[in-house]
């Protein structure tokens, strides 16, 4: 049950951090878009937000994971690739 409960905790967490990846990506290609600097400053905020929760999010993964166990599994890699993530 712990291992169950472990491996779904680390599933969500890969889940999320594909998610914070996609909408990183979003805001960077908007960077310096608008000829607002208020809405130029805005953007570059939110990018930065993104970037920050990204790395906390990898942060609390990387110490969830096994030693052993540092890339994705097969089968979560194409579920978010399904997912369009």
């Amino acid at each position: 049950m712990m291992d169950e409960y472990a491996r779904g905790r680390r599933d969500g967490l890969r889940l999320a951090l594909s998610i914070l990846e996609a909408e990183e990506a979003k805001w960077e290609a908007l960077l310096g878009e608008s000829r607002s600097w208020r809405t130029n400053a805005t953007r570059l905020i939110r990018h930065k937000a993104f970037q920050v929760a990204r790395k906390r999010v990898q942060t609390a993964l990387n110490r969830l994971l096994p030693k052993a166990e540092t890339e994705l599994p097969g089968e979560l890699a194409s579920m978010i690739d399904r997912a369009g993530l």
